[in-house]
């Protein structure tokens, strides 16, 4: 399936203060669908430079969600977002 998601990184100007948490040595991948049936879902550029903020935008439906880095390896590395016209209230 070919990803209809746009990646923008917003850079944060500085550096992370915090080590890193062990248990997610090689990212963490953000399932922000919420269980929805109909989704996207993309890799990130990982780990992110440094501290900052990913917004993933759907280009098709217009679905959208903000994910914090810090340039660390337990940054996000991949986000599932719902399609926002298939949810049904």
């Amino acid at each position: 399936m070919t990803s209809a998601l746009k990646i923008e990184w917003h850079d944060g100007g500085h550096e992370p203060q915090c080590k890193p948490n062990p248990a997610f040595p090689a990212g963490i991948d953000v399932d922000a669908s919420n269980g929805a049936a109909v989704t996207c879902q993309t890799d990130l550029p990982h780990p992110a430079k440094r501290c900052g903020v990913y917004i993933v935008r759907c280009g098709v439906c217009g679905a959208s969600v903000g994910l914090t880095t810090a340039g660390r390896p337990d940054d996000p590395r991949s986000v599932k977002v719902a399609c926002k016209s298939m949810v049904r209230a």
